[in-house]
């Protein structure tokens, strides 16, 4: 029987693959249902329904003969014997249409033949976890345990509680990355699970796999030090235990196999420290004086990196305008700081732009809309779910509000700035994980502290160390009753109790009001002693100036530093700047290393690649923000006054040259150029150009008539074809053309040019990699 079982990992593919493709082209058949693949529908559906039940026949008689079990297991299975039913179902409804004219089943039957695919998919990810394990879909790297123990050395015959908690931690932690894909609550071959003390010392099939004090007499030992190729060998999967990992383990039984009451689940990803910490500042040297770019040169050092000359003042500047007010400098502006002989003009210029506090606050409310998930219009505001916070945000960012008040303000809110918190109450029915107090938590802790909840939303995560009980004690803040514990959006029947994420940053009164506990979570996160709240704004602040975090992705604060103490530095000095974002943005831009020439890469996967070394700033696209604006600048505006959705408040009417885009809805233009949707938390936008963006920037409706409507302009306020090349280079690039540059657009273009070649000009132009990039 078991060698008919196993023919369900031949079969299993059948029905994953044919169902998924019948599901496809029903979709390609969605307005003509007689179209000319319904013959391969039906074929598809007749192969991927009787595969489905004969792999679900095979699959249970695998488990039956493999001796498997679990959670996982058994999720897989009810996965595929809904997948065979339903299957079948969608069969016989696809019969009934298709021989009977029973038409009146054809939208029966689409749902049933979209549930099956679902099923598909379902019964899938749970296979892949069976024989791969659940960490299969992490694309987090756990914490190594290679290691060599401290322990091992030690020659006393009894050890002390402390250190038997300590050595059970990290016998345990091998066990976590080697063994629990197999041995676990989810999974349990051979009937042996080693993640709870109560199960690993119990009789297996085998016998008692853990004999205490008897190493020798341990199936466990005997297994781990089999050869690899050998059929009894241990882990099965994964690579082979190393000589310390098995000396330990050895090391363990030898000393009883202490497993104390009240011993911890070890930790198996890095977990970054909460406390606060000022490096001392390495000694001045050369013209190395700002603090930033002594760690740095700290790090050069250690990675043997050459510091480069910095770039010229027609590239600063651009930098700087764009980094700092999201707009280009003008032509007279390039010239007038070029002429500048004052040795301290670029730090002068920063002060000037940071002074500038419409165009600062335009610029930099898309980074706090985009984090914030606040936009003026789509799901929520029509029907009163979801609450606008953009005069909150605005005023507080004009205002250089301090940081511990702003985020303050967005804990424990009043109603100016209750949006982030309330969340989106979606309409219909939802998954557990998507109610607003669990949003509130996940989105705190993403924004606000640099941490992932949303797989600890659903379950005990796959990515973190967090739980699912750790996820709902922080969202019950945001309750106004306790919440029932949902494990993947099944209710347990626990509830949760109310706490913060880390309990020694003090305790929430669970009896108050939500209003109450919002206040003392505020009043708790954002005190000085909290170093990771400091830590993950200023790495944020640091990610968009410079195109890659210190730690990265600044979602993932528990991530490693490329520097840790310059990250560490950053937070402590901001907190003692009293929280002072500009301050923060001065620090940047005067550095040394940020007047570097920028650095680019083949791809912008390598920037957030475990092997990451800096060098220099990461070359940066223009934002979708920052390139309408500079066409509206060069050009002729891209939206309109009538385009604005946020116009100031009432004693301070906003009145700008054109349309600045972080001012306008969200629309296709925008959206293809990067601009998120907003319904969830965006932190970062990918810089790296995309097809859409291609095809917008090429073909688009928008971009082609406001070309066209520039260079209609254009060519009756500029009467020669030379005029409109030097007049359109010196506005978009800062510089006049080229002898190359010149001849070559002159051969485009008559003596009196057209609109059609004015506007080609345009378009060759503002796709020049000099125009779209941040160098």
């Amino acid at each position: 029987m078991q060698f008919i079982g196993r023919f369900h990992i031949v079969l299993v593919h059948f029905p994953i693959a044919i169902l998924l493709l019948a599901t496809l082209l029903e979709v390609f058949s969605f307005k003509n249902f007689n179209s000319k693949y319904r013959p391969s529908i039906h074929l598809a559906i007749i192969i991927g329904g009787i595969s489905a039940v004969f792999s679900a026949i095979f699959g249970y008689v695998l488990a039956q003969n493999e001796e498997i079990s679990g959670d996982t297991l058994d999720l897989h299975q009810w996965g595929g014997f809904s997948t065979a039913i339903l299957s079948l179902i969608t069969l016989g409804l696809h019969w009934l249409v298709l021989k009977k004219k029973q038409n009146s089943k054809i939208s029966v039957y689409r749902f049933s033949l979209f549930a099956t695919s679902l099923a598909v998919i379902f019964t899938g990810h749970y296979g892949g976890s069976l024989t791969h394990g659940d960490d299969y879909f992490s694309f987090s790297e756990p914490k190594a345990t290679s290691d060599k123990s401290s322990l091992l050395s030690m020659n006393t015959d009894s050890l002390s509680i402390e250190n038997q908690i300590k050595l059970v931690g990290e016998v345990r932690a091998i066990f976590a990355h080697n063994c629990y894909k197999c041995h676990s609550s989810n999974k349990q071959e051979g009937k042996l699970r080693l993640d709870q003390k109560e199960f690993a010392f119990e009789v297996g099939k085998h016998g008692k796999v853990i004999v205490r004090g008897e190493p020798e007499n341990s199936e466990l030992v005997r297994r781990i030090k089999l050869p690899r190729n050998h059929k009894d060998a241990m882990p099965t999967k994964g690579k082979a235990l190393n000589e310390d990992e098995i000396a330990l383990i050895i090391f363990w039984i030898e000393k009883g196999a202490p497993w104390p009451e009240g011993s911890l689940q070890p930790r198996l990803f890095r977990v970054a420290k909460m406390e606060p910490r000022k490096p001392i500042l390495p000694t001045p040297t050369g013209d190395l004086k700002n603090p930033i770019d002594l760690w740095v040169n700290e790090y050069f050092k250690q990675n043997r990196i050459e510091w480069k000359p910095k770039v010229d003042d027609r590239i600063f500047l651009k930098r700087a305008y764009l980094d700092i007010v999201g707009l280009l400098p003008t032509a007279s502006q390039i010239i007038a700081f070029s002429k500048d002989q004052n040795p301290n003009k670029r730090a002068s210029l920063i002060k000037q732009l940071l002074a500038q506090d419409e165009e600062y606050t335009q610029h930099w409310l898309t980074f706090w809309n985009d984090a914030l998930r606040n936009d003026y219009t789509g799901p929520g505001y029509i029907t009163n779910g979801r609450y606008n916070i953009t005069d909150w945000l605005y005023t507080s960012i004009k205002q250089n509000k301090p940081y511990d008040q702003f985020a303050k303000e967005l804990l424990s809110p009043k109603e100016p700035s209750k949006g982030f918190v309330e969340g989106i109450q979606w309409r219909g029915t939802i998954n557990a994980s998507q109610r607003v107090e669990m949003q509130a938590a996940q989105n705190v802790g993403q924004v606000i502290l640099g941490l992932n909840l949303k797989c600890a939303s659903c379950h005990d995560s796959f990515i973190s160390d967090w739980k699912l009980e750790d996820a709902y004690a922080f969202a019950n803040i945001f309750a106004e009753e306790r919440l029932e514990i949902n494990r993947c959006d099944k209710p347990t029947g626990k509830f949760a109790d109310t706490r913060l994420l880390w309990q020694n940053f003090g305790n929430i009164d669970s009896t108050a009001s939500r209003a109450k506990k919002m206040e003392q979570m505020a009043n708790l996160l954002v005190r000085p002693e909290n170093g990771r709240i400091y830590r993950t704004v200023v790495n944020r602040i640091w990610k968009q100036m410079m195109g890659r975090g210190i730690v990265e992705s600044p979602d993932e604060m528990d991530n490693e530093p490329w520097s840790q103490d310059l990250l560490d530095w950053l937070a402590s000095d901001f907190v003692e700047k009293n929280y002072d974002v500009k301050e923060l943005i001065y620090l940047i831009a005067t550095s040394k290393i940020y007047q570097m020439p920028s650095e680019g890469v083949k791809s912008t996967n390598l920037l957030y690649d475990n092997s990451y070394t800096f060098r220099a700033m990461a070359r940066r696209r223009l934002s979708a923000e920052q390139f309408s604006d500079a066409v509206s600048q060069i050009i002729t505006p891209i939206f309109t006054i009538k385009d604005l959705k946020y116009t100031g408040t009432k004693p301070n009417i906003l009145k700008p040259a054109f349309a600045r885009a972080s001012l306008v809805a969200n629309n296709a233009f925008l959206t293809a150029l990067g601009r998120p949707n907003r319904e969830v938390v965006s932190t970062s936008r990918d810089s790296q150009a995309s097809l859409l963006q291609a095809l917008e920037l090429t073909n688009g409706e928008r971009l082609t008539n406001v070309l066209a409507r520039g260079a209609k302009y254009w060519k009756a306020q500029f009467k020669t074809r030379d005029v409109i090349i030097r007049v359109l280079f010196s506005k978009a690039l800062g510089r006049l053309p080229n002898n190359s540059e010149m001849k070559t657009a002159q051969s485009a273009m008559d003596e009196n040019p057209s609109i059609e070649q004015i506007q080609d000009l345009f378009w060759a132009v503002l796709l020049l990699p000099e125009f779209q990039l941040i160098y």
